[in-house]
């Protein structure tokens, strides 16, 4: 992977047979599998990271679920 870094990272030995199994399963490579991890965390972080800044946004409107099922089924 061209402009990439390497890391070192210790696993307990459980998370690791679960990872070699599952890049034998896949046929994938472990870095593969492990950098696809690191992705999807930080994808699922972000949107963490953007519920709690609209949480704590006061000017952000509050509604309940039949308040957003209504509003949806008038877009529709």
């Amino acid at each position: 992977m061209q402009g990439s870094s390497a890391i070192c990272i210790r696993l307990p030995p459980g998370l690791l047979r679960e990872l070699e199994k599952i890049a034998r399963f896949s046929d994938r490579p472990k870095s593969y599998l492990v950098r696809k991890a690191i992705e999807e965390y930080i994808d699922e972080y972000a949107d963490y990271r953007m519920a709690i800044e609209r949480l704590h946004d006061r000017d952000d409107e509050v509604i309940s679920s039949s308040e957003l099922r209504k509003r949806l089924a008038r877009e529709n």
